[in-house]
């Protein structure tokens, strides 16, 4: 008998590590003779000298071939040809032809989309599912059905309501974005020295919100940016993602700043983030981007010269064929040089060496062990469901009781209506692969009590009436009603912008009938990336409550339905201003200013002041939690960094950060949070400033830190947030330059306000 069984797990464990080792060694294969003795295949050796050795071996035809997306193979140099486009936005994504589903590898854990995730405000959920998510990339790539660069995530803010992509990014604030970009790419990546897990790519650098609004595209569009918003806003999760993430790679956008192409622009690649942030990794273009500055931006006379000015400005790949295309003719012509291929190729080549792919067989590297069981398990479903759920916000919540969360007891029948109530593929967004499986917003509720359903619109468009009859007779028959509403790919995604902020269609008069028919309270769900005007909801008393899930992933039927029923006790804060429809009035999309000025309001809750539909970080829970602040310092003293003086501003005194000692320069506030209800939760602390002198330049009030915190039912929890001043406390002048202003800084915790005053270590003041 143990024979048998001996003999048995022998032959599985000889069938598991046949799926590991899939794939042959991209390089360096051991059974390759003629490569055994390179120097680029010696591991013992630093990579930089591996690196170097490699180049010297190639032919200038070869360097070229490996300045795009597909690079091409070097049979005499034993190096497979290899395809750097992947996507895992939020999961395992087969949008880049680098991954391929299919065979033992038929789908990936889809993850709620990046704008709900964001809404969890929960730091290390972020870095975890980036760790799911590399080791599923990591099992197929050992599979032979992916690759290991991956051009995720969005770090872009969400400036204007109406952009179809806002979906992708984690929201309007920069903080937030530095926050979740770090953490998601350090999840992707790992953090074991320089060796990489998978290669991460932030995206799309710089001033990049807009696809195609009013007859502008995103091929075309010059984007008009001060230094002031640059520096204060756009540029901030891209800094966060290279100097706090260390993400291996940045792609550069198909738009102009200020009149250059970003991914022609040496100031941006070479001097910002190559220099000033020190890139470890290499620039990627948007894909044809290149090519688009062209051709459609007509940027340049020649396409030598294009392919010039890219690589010249710090460009090391080309994600389309153009620099494969033109690169020999630019050197030919003079206008560029080998060694500046050379460049690029050694930042590209660093990254391959770093993932290991000039280490021999995958199986015998440290994720070698990774394969087709470590993708879609329960682990990582479990994961995605838990996501969805810390990202639903409750944003109503009125009526007797109040209404949420329903009862199993008194709510036994349940009306579902609406586009978005059995939908699938709505539910995971854009920039998705194939999910593991799917709990639909139906089949969710139908787990706690009995479902009357009924579409009510035919999709999300809802042009017509013909079924809201029987949608109103549902509702008439049911203990509750449950409306699934609000958007999908068909209204916002990649190259469609929003023309407003409403329910689409005839989806408010639905909402509207079926309200008044029910004959229990109605629960308002909305799906969506961008904000939505629910003016009319929110002020409907008939509809006694309202739901937002973003898109939540493959399993946001069952987390709707646990937020609903109260398995689950919503948590979720917006990660974005939701705006009334007139704030759109007079307000293009092309206008970049992020500050109001005479004819336009401002944007986002950092310079709008007018009213909102919702504000950022809003969000309701079942239980009620109150904010003290225990301890905070009165007093913080600003050293100096050799710099024995002050810089005046022209609103006030204030220090210039690369004058400051900054390592370590922290504002820590102790704050006890306590759970006044009958319910444990989860709540998010979202910690304010209001800087001294305000005026053009400050913000009215800008997120400094938050923190993810559980409270049992009737408890306190004592929480300690650490600011660090100057990334935080400051603020950027109208040249650009980062200040600390110094005097009283106003911090706000909820209800809860405290004063703390900003002083430097000398009192000599130099106007600057």
């Amino acid at each position: 008998m143990e024979t048998t069984i001996f003999i048995f797990l022998l032959f599985l464990g000889i069938v598991l590590i046949s799926h590991v080792e899939a794939r042959a060694p991209f390089a360096c294969n051991p059974k390759h003779s003629g490569t055994r003795g390179y120097p680029f295949c010696n591991t013992k050796l630093p990579v930089a000298d591996r690196v170097k050795d490699l180049i010297g071996r190639l032919t200038l035809q070869e360097k070229v071939a490996l300045l795009v997306d597909n690079a091409a193979a070097i049979p005499r140099l034993g190096i497979q040809d290899y395809e750097w486009w992947s996507e895992a936005l939020h999961g395992v994504s087969d949008v880049g032809p680098g991954t391929k589903f299919g065979g033992r590898f038929r789908g990936a854990t889809s993850f709620p989309q990046v704008i709900t995730t964001a809404s969890s405000f929960n730091a290390s959920l972020w870095e975890e599912i980036g760790r799911v998510v590399s080791d599923e990339a990591r099992a197929m790539y050992n599979g032979g059905a992916g690759g290991l660069t991956y051009w995720s995530p969005n770090v872009n803010i969400l400036r204007d309501p109406r952009w179809g992509r806002g979906q992708e990014t984690p929201g309007e604030d920069p903080m937030l974005a530095g926050k979740y970009a770090a953490m998601y790419v350090r999840g992707l990546q790992g953090t074991d020295g320089e060796r990489l897990k998978v290669a991460a790519s932030c995206k799309h650098y710089t001033a990049y919100d807009l696809d195609n609004w009013s007859g502008v595209d995103r091929f075309h569009f010059n984007a008009q940016v001060t230094k002031q918003d640059i520096v204060d806003t756009f540029d901030v999760p891209f800094r966060e993602c290279v100097m706090e993430g260390k993400v291996a790679s940045v792609m550069c956008s198909y738009n102009q700043v200020n009149g250059i192409p970003t991914c022609a622009d040496p100031r941006l690649l070479r001097g910002t983030i190559r220099g000033a942030w020190r890139l470890n990794g290499y620039i990627v273009s948007d894909c044809d981007s290149v090519g688009v500055f062209y051709s459609n931006q007509h940027y340049t006379s020649t396409p030598e010269e294009a392919a010039a000015d890219a690589i010249k400005a710090g460009l090391d790949l080309d994600c389309g064929p153009f620099l494969g295309i033109h690169t020999e003719e630019a050197i030919k012509k003079g206008l560029l040089t080998e060694a500046d291929v050379d460049s690029a190729l050694t930042n590209t080549l660093t990254v391959q060496m770093r993932l290991g792919m000039f280490d021999g067989p995958p199986s015998a590297q440290p994720y070698g062990h990774l394969g087709p069981a470590d993708v879609c398990s329960p682990a990582h479903q479990d994961l995605a469901l838990e996501a969805a759920r810390q990202g639903i916000v409750l944003l109503k919540n009125h009526g007797d009781g109040p209404t949420l969360p329903l009862s199993r007891i008194r709510h036994r029948t349940v009306a579902v209506i609406g586009p978005n109530s059995d939908v699938t593929v709505t539910m995971i967004g854009n920039y998705a692969g194939i999910a593991c499986g799917y709990t639909t917003p139906v089949q969710g509720i139908e787990r706690y009590a009995k479902v009357i359903h009924q579409e009510g619109c035919a999709n999300v468009g809802c042009n017509d009436d013909r079924q809201f009859g029987a949608a109103v007779t549902a509702a008439a028959q049911a203990d509750a009603t449950i409306l699934v509403m609000g958007l999908d790919q068909s209204i916002e995604a990649e190259f469609r912008d929003r023309t407003g902020l409403l329910l689409p269609g005839r989806q408010q008069e639905l909402v509207s009938k079926v309200a008044a028919a029910s004959r229990g309270p109605t629960v308002l769900v909305l799906m969506s990336g961008g904000p939505v005007d629910v003016s009319f909801a929110k002020n409907d008393p008939r509809v006694s409550a309202i739901v937002w899930a973003g898109y939540p992933g493959q399993a946001g039927g069952q987390a709707i339905a646990d937020v609903l029923f109260g398995t689950t006790n919503p948590g979720g804060k917006l990660p974005m201003t939701w705006y009334p429809q007139e704030y759109l009035e007079n307000l293009p999309m092309t206008n970049m200013a992020m500050r109001s000025g005479k004819d336009y309001p401002g944007r986002t809750y950092r310079f709008y002041e007018g009213p909102v539909v919702y504000p950022f970080g809003y969000g309701l829970s079942y239980t009620h939690f109150t904010h003290t602040i225990a301890d905070a310092p009165l007093e913080v003293v600003v050293p100096l960094d050799g710099h024995r003086r002050t810089n005046a501003s022209a609103d006030g005194k204030a220090i210039r950060v690369t004058h400051a000692r900054c390592n370590q320069l922290s504002l820590s506030v102790q704050v006890d949070v306590k759970n006044h209800g009958a319910r444990d939760g989860a709540h998010t602390i979202l910690v304010y400033s209001r800087p001294p002198g305000g005026g053009q330049w400050a913000p009215r009030k800008q997120l400094v830190a938050f923190e993810k915190v559980h409270v049992p039912a009737g408890s306190q929890q004592r929480v300690s947030v650490h600011i660090h001043v100057c990334k935080y406390l400051s603020v950027v002048d109208k040249s650009g330059i980062r200040r600390i202003p110094l005097g009283d800084h106003s911090i706000h915790i909820g209800a809860a306000i405290h004063s703390v005053s900003l002083k430097p270590q000398t009192l000599g003041v130099i106007k600057s």
